[in-house]
């Protein structure tokens, strides 16, 4: 549904900008000392499972050191450094270091750019970079949408910038429908090509996160916000995450741009799958040999089959790309 009419009210901000003060501002939503896991369930809180796969992805790939962007509050490593002590664990993340955090775990708020080949891992990271929004305005044209902080009211501003209109004329076509909207992804571009290029020769980067490509873009965008594990309107007051879908076509291309060699797309249900990740559940004879050994691999069987049920978690893509040695 269209927003209607134009302004240039000066507490209407365009999208990118008011995400950015609403989720990383000095009282922004991830500045909350009670976390991400307060409001909604990642892959990192659902099972050590997800922890375990990525430290066996690790090791095969002969990696000792792993950096996970947007740590949360070190919820993943902490689980990686359980099961393997000897990796070299990174958190970056913008909140302060959670007191309790084992000290195993290196604290940063910029990825490091002086580390030699490392497994790096964006889960849920790029779904909350700030991006612009556009709607297709009355005349057929797009215009900017702009949203009042407080209330989450959305207007219509000017036009895009021109390097937008290039984004969306490669990635995101507009239709001349009125009330057609589009979620503008350089921004997560641009973020993902700097990561990248930070990265040692020989690292393995993967973006984890619910995305879609170009013959799936949703006509009316994506964006939305969370609470306490309620899905709600999206408002950009800072009590609530904001989060809009990735483009992970757009991803690969810039992978390129910048020397990296992106592997197809595919599900975390997939990935998850090949590092041995099974829902399937222990066979009912164990419950009289071995109770306690019968009702952990029950427990562990429930665990795996929501990080791999492709309607929630498993439907998460994994864009894994290399740095070239």
């Amino acid at each position: 549904m269209g927003v209607g009419g134009t302004v240039g009210v000066a507490d209407y901000l365009p999208w990118r900008e008011a995400m950015a003060q609403a989720l990383y501002g000095p009282d922004g939503f991830y500045r909350d000392p009670a976390g991400p896991a307060a409001h909604f369930r990642t892959s990192a809180h659902a099972s050590p499972l997800f922890a375990a796969a990525l430290v066996q992805l690790a090791r095969g790939e002969g990696l000792t050191a792993v950096v996970d962007i947007g740590a949360g509050r070190g919820e993943l490593l902490a689980a990686m450094a359980a099961i393997d002590p000897d990796l070299d664990l990174i958190a970056v993340e913008l909140a302060s270091r959670p007191d309790d955090l084992t000290t195993a775990i290196e604290w940063r708020s910029e990825p490091p750019t002086d580390r030699a080949a490392a497994l790096v891992v964006a889960n849920e990271w790029l779904d909350n970079i700030p991006l612009d929004i556009v709607e297709v305005a009355a005349n057929g044209r797009p215009r900017v949408v702009l949203v009042q902080p407080k209330t989450g009211e959305q207007v219509l501003g000017p036009e895009p910038a021109a390097a937008d209109v290039r984004w969306l004329g490669r990635w995101w076509p507009l239709p001349g429908m009125p009330g057609y909207r589009a979620e503008i992804g350089r921004s997560r571009d641009e973020a993902w090509a700097d990561l990248l290029r930070g990265l040692g020769p020989g690292s393995l980067a993967i973006a984890i996160d619910y995305g879609h490509e170009l013959a799936t873009r949703p006509a009316g965008g994506t964006l939305t916000g969370y609470r306490h594990g309620r899905q709600i309107p999206p408002v950009p007051d800072g009590t609530c995450d904001l989060t809009a879908h990735v483009a992970f076509d757009s991803l690969a291309v810039t992978a390129r741009t910048v020397g990296a060699v992106p592997a197809p797309l595919r599900t975390q249900r997939a990935a998850l799958t090949e590092l041995g990740v099974s829902g399937s559940r222990p066979p009912e004879a164990a419950a009289h040999t071995d109770p306690r050994g019968y009702l952990a691999d029950l427990a562990f069987a429930g665990e795996a089959a929501e990080l791999l049920d492709p309607a929630g978690l498993g439907g998460f893509n994994w864009l894994a790309v290399r740095i070239p040695a």
